[in-house]
């Protein structure tokens, strides 16, 4: 990944910085727009920071940005776009797995195991409560945990540098924590403070995963030694 220069990352930075800081602090009601544009800056900053996206890996990756991006809008709109907003996400999830799965096809079925429990557990949990939603809801939590999974996997893999194994397992277990609180505050019962606790989680997931597509940077190679006659 080529990535955006020391200055330019410092800017992006602090723009999505402030912008998540506008959607926690939000005025009420907020200004017509402003949760959507503030809630959309994070994101769209770590895509402008990632790009290029040069290595297959780190395309993946930018390709599950762009539809989180486009999930967080989705979602903004309102209540009649929640199912294409949790479709747009699921997608991001998929480009998560095929990411992990470009890095390492490894089965690795111990580490499969939690993340199978997890998603038997949380569906029947939530359920009773679901409705109509049960089966998009019970894919979603599918796929999410299959994303862990892999993320999981790479954790030890000769293919993958220590930096991006645990970025990439640390961003998708925050990513399940976020949307685990999410579905609870949607489907269960209201949350105080969840949705401060829901947006913190996400960001920082989908920074974590953002952090696992960067390349370490190239050493200069050394100057050619000269020989003296």
């Amino acid at each position: 990944m080529h990535g955006a220069s020391s200055g330019a990352t410092k800017l992006l930075a602090a723009v999505g910085a402030a912008g998540a800081v506008g959607f926690l602090l939000q005025l009420d009601p907020p200004p017509p727009g402003f949760r959507m544009v503030t809630k959309a800056l994070p994101m769209l900053c770590l895509l402008l920071w990632m790009w290029p996206p040069r290595a297959r890996y780190a395309r993946w990756i930018f390709a599950g940005l762009a539809l989180s991006l486009l999930g967080d809008l989705l979602l903004e709109v309102g209540p009649g776009f929640f199912l294409p907003g949790l479709g747009a996400f699921l997608l991001a999830h998929l480009g998560y797995t095929a990411a992990c799965l470009h890095v390492s096809r490894a089965a690795r079925p111990a580490r499969a195991l939690p993340f199978l429990v997890l998603a038997v557990v949380a569906s029947v949990l939530l359920h009773p409560w679901l409705g109509a939603m049960t089966v998009p809801v019970t894919l979603y939590v599918a796929v999410i945990c299959a994303m862990a999974w892999r993320a999981a996997a790479l954790l030890g893999d000769a293919h993958a540098s220590r930096a991006r194994q645990w970025t990439a397992f640390a961003g998708a277990l925050l990513f399940a924590a976020s949307d685990g609180v999410l579905a609870i505050k949607l489907f269960v019962r209201p949350l105080p403070g969840g949705s401060f606790v829901i947006m913190v989680l996400y960001w920082a997931a989908q920074l974590s995963i953002a952090l696992s597509a960067r390349e370490p940077r190239r050493q200069p190679a050394p100057p050619p030694a000269t020989t003296t006659a």
